[in-house]
C-alpha cells in the first residue's frame, strides 16, 4: 500500500503540473581543509512545510537525495557525501521512521585535488513532499571551483558569452543552480523577450478580430438574398418613412431598426463570455467535443435539406405573436420588438447561417470574442440595408425584384451547408481517434458535393421550390464554371508532394479537411515529416539529450490556424530546415480525447479560482497551457532552452507572415546559445 500511494502521489503531482512548484533551491560552495583537500558544500533551501529526504532511507519509503559527481583526473573522492543530522521522526504519509530536513540542509563530499585547480561537476536526484502531496523525482546539476582564479575565469567567460555583468554572471553560474532560472510559469518577460515578437502577437489577435467580422458580414449579406429577409427590405423601410408624419421621424427610427438588429445578435454572444469568464477551456470543451460535432454534422445535413427546398425551418409560432404584440408598445420599445421579429420570422434562411457562424466561431482559437465579433458583422450587415433605404428611399427602385433567384441561393447555401457538415464530423473523427474519415473520402465527399453544386447551377438538377428554368443567366453559368474549376481544385488534393510523402495541402482547405497526414494511404504521424513528440516527458528527455532548444506547440486536431501554420507556413524551405535541424518539436494536442489513465483523472485548480478534473489527454495539455503561460488559443508557440527550464523569447500565436515566424524562430535559436547548460559547455579552464 505504501508503494502504491508514493506512485500515485508522483502520478498526481506530475499530471497536475507540479513543475509550478519549486520548493527546493541548490547552492554550492568549496571549502578549503588542507593545500590539497577541499570540501564540496550543497545547501539545500527549502519553502516551508516541504520536507527534502536523506541519503539513507528505508525500504518502500520516498526517494533518498543522492549526489553523483562526474569523475575527471583533475580531482579523487575521499569517503561518502555526509549530511547533517536533520529530524527522524514517523512520517504521516509513508507510516515509518524516516530522516528528513525542514527549512534548510547542507551535505559535504570530502575531495583531494590531483592538479592545482578543478571544476566538479555534479548531480543530485531528490524528491520533496509535505503532509498532503509528492513532488516528482528531480535532478539538479552543480557545479564546484576549487579557486578563485577558476571561478573568476568561468565567470568572466559566462559573462561575455551571456553578455551580462560579472554579478549577474557569478550569481548565475555559481551562486545559484539550474532551478533558480525559472520555469516557464514565470512571467513572459524573460531572457530574450524582444518587442517584435510582442507585436506579432497582437498583430494577429486583431487580425483574427476583423477577420472574423469580415466573415460575419458576408454571413450578414448571404442572408439578406434569401426569400425570407429580401422581400422585406422594402416593406419595413416603406413602414418606417410613410407611417411618420414627419420625414425625420422615420428615419430615425429606421436608424434605431437597424442599430437593434445588431444589438439582437449582438445579445446571442453574450452567454459564451459568462461560460468564458468561468472556465477558460469551455469554448473549446464545447467545439472539439466528439458528440457535440456529430451533433453539428447532423443539424448541418438537416439545415441543407431545408435550403434544398424538401421542408420549412420555422420557430414556434407562439414567438412571432409575442414580439408583434410588443411591436405595438411604440416608442423605443416597439421598434426593439420589430426588430426582434424580424429576427424570428427570418429564422428559416438566417438560422443555418448564423448557425454556421457559431460552430465555426467556436471552432476558431479565440473564444467568446471571436464569436462576438462574427455577431457583429452578420448583425451590421443585416441592419444596414434597412437603415440606408430609410435614409435615401429612392435607391429602393434600383433593388431587384423578388423571383427565383432567391431560391437559387438558398440551394447553393445547402450544398455548402452540406459541404461544412462534413468538416464537423471530421472533427469528431480526429479527436475520437476513430479513423474513419480521412482525407482520401474527405476529398471525395466535397469532390461530389461541389460538383453536385456545378450540375445544378448548369440547370441538370432541380429541387422541389426551383422554377422551370427557361434559359440560364450569364452570372449562374460563370459562377458555375468557377465551381467546377474548384471541383477540379480539390481533385488535385490527390497529387503526391514527393518532398513530404504526403498528399498535396490544398490552401484553400486549411483547416476545413483533416491533415494531409492524416491518411490511408500515406500515413504520417507529424506534419511535412518532421520528427515530433507528443508527450512533454519523453521531447524533453530527447531534447536535453540532443542539447537541443524546443519549440513547444499547443496545437488541436480541429485547429484551423494551426493546420495553415504546418501546411502552409512550416514547408517553407527555411522553416523547415530550422524546425527540422535546429529544434525539439514537442506538439501537445489540447482537443485530444484519448482518455488518461484512471490514476492520472485528478482535479486540479484553476487559474481563475475553482477546480475541475482532468479526464483526457486535451484537458491535461489545455490545464498545462493556461497554467504555465496564461492563454489558452491555438496554435501558440513557445520556445525553450533544452533542458526546458527558460522560455528563449516572446511565444507567438498564429503567425502567417514566413519571414516573422522565421526571424522569431532563429531569435530563439541566438538565445538557446545563453542557457545555463550551454554556458557550463563553453567554459574551459587551463
Amino acid at each position: 500500500m505504501k508503494k502504491a500511494f508514493f506512485l500515485f502521489a508522483i502520478l498526481i503531482s506530475y499530471v497536475g503540473f507540479s513543475q509550478i512548484l519549486d520548493p527546493v533551491k541548490w547552492k554550492t560552495k568549496t571549502e578549503k581543509i588542507s593545500d590539497n583537500e577541499y570540501y564540496l558544500i550543497s545547501t539545500a533551501t527549502i519553502d516551508g512545510g516541504w520536507h527534502l529526504y536523506a541519503q539513507d532511507i528505508p525500504k518502500g519509503g520516498p526517494r533518498p537525495t543522492i549526489f553523483s559527481f562526474t569523475p575527471n583526473d583533475s580531482y579523487e573522492l575521499i569517503g561518502k557525501t555526509s549530511e547533517e543530522e536533520g529530524i527522524t521522526e514517523d512520517d504521516k504519509v509513508f507510516k515509518m521512521q524516516i530522516k528528513y530536513f525542514a527549512n534548510k540542509a547542507t551535505f559535504k563530499q570530502k575531495i583531494r585535488l590531483l592538479k592545482e585547480d578543478a571544476k566538479i561537476e555534479a548531480n543530485v536526484q531528490f524528491m520533496v513532499c509535505n503532509d498532503t502531496r509528492c513532488l516528482p523525482p528531480r535532478s539538479e546539476d552543480l557545479t564546484f571551483f576549487t579557486s578563485e582564479k577558476s571561478k573568476a575565469s568561468a565567470v568572466k567567460k559566462v559573462a561575455k558569452v551571456a553578455d551580462l555583468s560579472d554579478d549577474e554572471a557569478n550569481g548565475m553560474l555559481y551562486g545559484l543552480s539550474s532551478s533558480d532560472i525559472r520555469e516557464p510559469s514565470v512571467d513572459l518577460n524573460t531572457l530574450g523577450t524582444t518587442n517584435n515578437n510582442t507585436s506579432i502577437e497582437k498583430k494577429n489577435d486583431n487580425a483574427s478580430l476583423w477577420s472574423i467580422f469580415g466573415l460575419g458580414f458576408l454571413g450578414g449579406l448571404l442572408a439578406l438574398l434569401t426569400p425570407c429577409v429580401f422581400p422585406m427590405i422594402p416593406l419595413t423601410v416603406s413602414f418606417f418613412t410613410k407611417k411618420d408624419s414627419s420625414k425625420g421621424s422615420g428615419i430615425s427610427k429606421a436608424l434605431l431598426y437597424g442599430f437593434f438588429i445588431l444589438a439582437v445578435y449582438l445579445l446571442l454572444s453574450i452567454p459564451f463570455h459568462l461560460l468564458d469568464s468561468i472556465n477558460p477551456d469551455i469554448l473549446n470543451e464545447i467545439s472539439t467535443n466528439v458528440w457535440l460535432n456529430v451533433i453539428f454534422f447532423i443539424v448541418f445535413v438537416f439545415f441543407a435539406g431545408s435550403f434544398f427546398g424538401f421542408y420549412e425551418l420555422t420557430l414556434p409560432s407562439s414567438w412571432t405573436n409575442k414580439t408583434t404584440e410588443g411591436e405595438n408598445s411604440g416608442g423605443i420599445i416597439g421598434v426593439f420588438f420589430m426588430a426582434l421579429t424580424l429576427a424570428i420570422v427570418s429564422f428559416s434562411c438566417t438560422g443555418p447561417i448564423l448557425g454556421s457562424l457559431l460552430a465555426g466561431s467556436l471552432s476558431s482559437d479565440g473564444g467568446a470574442w471571436q464569436l462576438t465579433s462574427g455577431m457583429a458583422g452578420f448583425g451590421v450587415a443585416l441592419g444596414l440595408p434597412f437603415t440606408l433605404f430609410a435614409m435615401f428611399p429612392n435607391m429602393l427602385k434600383s433593388l431587384p425584384k423578388s423571383g427565383g433567384w432567391m431560391t437559387t441561393v438558398k440551394v447553393v447555401l445547402g450544398f455548402l451547408e452540406l459541404a461544412l457538415a462534413f468538416k464537423f464530423l471530421s472533427n469528431a473523427d480526429l479527436v475520437a481517434h476513430w479513423n474513419i474519415l480521412k482525407i482520401e473520402p474527405f476529398l471525395i465527399l466535397w469532390i461530389l458535393i461541389f460538383a453536385g453544386l456545378a450540375l445544378y447551377l448548369f440547370g441538370l438538377i432541380k429541387f422541389p421550390h426551383d422554377s422551370p428554368l427557361q434559359k440560364i443567366g450569364f452570372s449562374r453559368i460563370t459562377f458555375g464554371i468557377l465551381v467546377a474549376a474548384f471541383t477540379v481544385y480539390l481533385a488535385s488534393g490527390f497529387m503526391v508532394n514527393k518532398e513530404t510523402k504526403t498528399f498535396s495541402s490544398l490552401s484553400l482547405l486549411s483547416g476545413l479537411a483533416p491533415p494531409v497526414g492524416y491518411s490511408y494511404i500515406y500515413p504520417n504521424k507529424c506534419p511535412n515529416n518532421l520528427t515530433c513528440f507528443k508527450d512533454l516527458k519523453e521531447g524533453l528527455a530527447y531534447a536535453k539529450k540532443t542539447n537541443k532548444p524546443i519549440m513547444l506547440d499547443f496545437t488541436g486536431y480541429a485547429c484551423v490556424n494551426c493546420r495553415k501554420m504546418e501546411e502552409h507556413v512550416w514547408p517553407t524551405e527555411k522553416i523547415d530546415n530550422v524546425l527540422r535541424n535546429d529544434y525539439v518539436l514537442i506538439s501537445l494536442y489540447v482537443d485530444d480525447k484519448k482518455e488518461l489513465p484512471k490514476e492520472e483523472q485528478i482535479v486540479v485548480n484553476r487559474v481563475n479560482g475553482g477546480t475541475r478534473q482532468l479526464f483526457n489527454y486535451g484537458h491535461k495539455w489545455s490545464h498545462f497551457q493556461t497554467v504555465f503561460f496564461k492563454t489558452n488559443t491555438q496554435p501558440y508557440y513557445v520556445l525553450l532552452s533544452s533542458d526546458g527550464k527558460q522560455i528563449l523569447n516572446t511565444p507567438v500565436g498564429y503567425t502567417p507572415n514566413e519571414d516573422e515566424y522565421l526571424n522569431w524562430l532563429q531569435d530563439g535559436k541566438e538565445k538557446s546559445k545563453n542557457t545555463l547548460n550551454n554556458l557550463f559547455n563553453q567554459v574551459e579552464f587551463n
